[in-house]
């Protein structure tokens, strides 16, 4: 399998298997009972495993994929052996994630010839929205870039505060107004800044829910036209964020968010504190949006670049 060679550093790779741990150990336990006293996998062993990924929180739609094309693999080779089944589940859901060009990446990247190259960020509160950006601020000015965190989430004050203390913490600077502010004015200013500091990457942290009601659509629609008065294609990214230990509640979000506005990344958080990992792989094929991020601990280091190969090993192995 030299897919699954080394890609990681090993410091990394072991952040992540130990991330990964719970999601890991549920999810075998699962399979050996799926495949107690078998030796050949068959219709039954097929059932057991659909009901292993469901509740695995992999979600429906994609356990049935997988199924579906483990079923091929045991109609062309006749005879397929259940300690095989380990492997080729880790070929077939790569595979899988390879279709929505999930994980492809092995650091934190900015696309070339975007400057400054404008990220915003949506998710609803509580999923560690900011802490991500903080994080990700963190990743970028490692890499001696020039970052500018924009607070247009103006509609509660502990964020604000929250992207305030992260600014701080990572050193650089940070574009607010007051409580209740026009969020899209907001946008426009942090961008006017970070042009004018010849910034390279700018993070703009949005609204998950409006207080008064306010379409989330049509906010983060005039956040994105006034940011274009400044930066023409800006946004260059919409990142959702999502807290994987929801499980099939962060399917739910996704599902609104990319319903309110063109979501063009994904990053899970969380996935340390609970057994439901499986939820990246659903989410990643269900909305064939790219996971380009995972969060696997609290450190500021322990938010990861997603690459599927040491993320399928990790689960699997």
């Amino acid at each position: 399998m030299s897919l699954f060679k080394k890609i990681f550093s090993s410091e990394k790779k072991e952040t992540l298997d130990k991330g990964l741990e719970k999601s890991k150990t549920s999810f075998l336990s699962k399979l050996g009972k799926a495949v107690a006293g078998k030796s050949k996998v068959d219709d039954e062993v097929l059932d057991n495993l659909e009901e292993v990924l469901v509740t695995s929180d992999v979600g429906v739609n994609t356990t049935l994929k997988v199924i579906e094309r483990i079923e091929e693999r045991v109609a062309k080779d006749k005879y397929l052996g259940t300690e095989e089944l380990n492997l080729i589940l880790r070929e077939e859901i790569a595979g899988l994630l390879s279709e929505t060009n999930s994980g492809e990446e092995k650091d934190f990247v900015i696309p070339a010839g975007k400057k400054p190259y404008v990220l915003m960020v949506v998710g609803v509160n509580g999923v560690g929205k900011t802490t991500t950006i903080g994080k990700l601020a963190y990743q970028f000015k490692k890499q001696g870039k020039k970052v500018v965190l924009g607070a247009a989430d103006t509609f509660r004050a502990a964020a604000i505060d929250q992207l305030q203390v992260w600014a701080d913490r990572v050193d650089v600077p940070i574009i607010k107004q007051k409580m209740g502010s026009d969020p899209a004015s907001v946008a426009f200013d942090t961008l006017k800044s970070a042009v004018t500091q010849d910034a390279d990457v700018v993070i703009i942290d949005t609204a998950g829910r409006l207080h008064n009601k306010v379409n989330l659509m049509n906010e983060l629609t005039k956040v994105k036209r006034v940011m274009q008065k400044v930066v023409e294609d800006a946004p260059h990214e919409v990142l959702l964020v999502l807290d994987g230990s929801t499980g099939q509640n962060a399917f739910e979000q996704a599902k609104q968010f990319t319903k309110a506005t063109e979501v063009t990344s994904l990053a899970v958080t969380k996935l340390d504190g609970t057994a439901k990992g499986g939820v990246v792989i659903g989410i990643s094929d269900e909305f064939k949006i790219p996971v380009k991020y995972i969060g696997v601990g609290e450190g500021i280091e322990d938010l990861q670049v997603f690459n599927k190969y040491e993320f399928v090993d990790s689960f699997f192995k």
